[in-house]
């Protein structure tokens, strides 16, 4: 029996295509010390509204690289889901859970980011029991954040949700946090298929885990839902990490990573804060209670001001 020819061309497409099939995309450590990524994008809940681990890792930026202004976004909007729902009586019956996919678009081309960080799933089981309905409507509506993300030419990394500490929610479901637990396997399952998933709800549980052994009170979130300054540390920690700099990511806080530079924090929270407040407005969004911010020309002057004063004085202690 004759076997067909392959030629040498043939042969030489074929080692091409599967070269390209298993290429792995830079990392972020690369892409940042390459200067590739110029504007970073925070997408979330409440808790990424709160902005501290979003200062910590913009922190963490500025002490990396100084000599570059890489320009941090945060958008996160408080009690937004992914799944679309909302329970009975949300806000004592005031407004419903604001939906990403209403402001995504928008978010986007406003934005223009090369590089997106998303965290969700606090709110999008709705404090409620597991349901095969809604754990469908998370995972539809994370696959449609992760499809628009890519499609727009940006690079998006997921996260896995916080830790819900039933021990200190007020009127929630005790076992919440096992339905964070299953959104989050889901999440990581993805990375098979190429997804990039920084895992955070399974390092947080075991810290909290850790750290009760010792105190068995602790808590990273009075509420239950909503980390404290040690919280948003250990959030940013797993942010850092992952690209790349696990030196900083094992400091203790965003003070000692600052250094002789830690009086600037206040400072990076207010440029932070200004401009989400500023984007947000810009960009659109259907949360009735949220402050609106300045005009976007007028926040990006402030803007340069604040960063001229960061560089000065991160510059002069060299």
């Amino acid at each position: 029996m004759l076997r067909p020819k392959i030629s040498a061309t043939s042969l030489a497409a074929l080692a091409l295509t599967a070269a390209c099939a298993t290429a792995q995309p830079k990392s972020i450590a690369d892409e940042l010390a390459q200067g590739n990524v110029q504007r970073i994008l925070f997408l979330g809940d409440s808790i990424t509204y709160d902005g501290r681990y979003v200062t910590n890792f913009e922190s963490w930026l500025l002490t990396r690289y100084s000599e570059r202004d890489i320009e941090v976004i945060d958008v996160g909007l408080s009690s937004e889901t992914v799944s679309g729902l909302t329970e009975e009586g949300h806000a004592d019956g005031k407004f419903d859970r604001p939906y990403l996919m209403d402001r995504l678009e928008s978010v986007l081309e406003k934005t223009d980011p090369d590089l997106v960080f998303a965290c969700y799933g606090m709110n999008c089981g709705v404090y409620k029991p597991f349901d095969e309905d809604r754990f469908a409507r998370y995972r539809d509506g994370i696959t449609t954040l992760h499809d628009t993300v890519v499609k727009r030419g940006a690079r998006v990394v997921h996260v896995t949700p916080p830790v819900y500490d039933a021990e200190y929610a007020s009127s929630h479901v005790a076992a919440y946090d096992a339905v964070l637990a299953r959104y989050g396997e889901w999440l990581l399952s993805k990375r098979a298929g190429g997804w990039e998933v920084i895992d955070l709800h399974g390092p947080m549980a075991n810290e909290v885990q850790r750290r009760r052994e010792r105190d068995p009170k602790f808590t990273f979130a009075q509420d239950g839902v909503h980390p404290g300054d040690d919280g948003h540390w250990f959030m940013a920690q797993q942010f850092i990490a992952y690209c790349g700099d696990a030196k900083a990511a094992s400091l203790r806080s965003v003070q000692e990573l600052l250094g002789q530079h830690a009086p600037l924090l206040p400072v990076i929270s207010e440029r932070m804060s200004l401009m989400r407040d500023a984007w947000l407005t810009y960009t659109g969004h259907n949360h009735p209670y949220v402050p609106p911010g300045v005009p976007m020309d007028e926040a990006r002057a402030k803007r340069e001001e604040i960063t001229a004063r960061i560089k000065s004085e991160i510059g002069a202690a060299k």
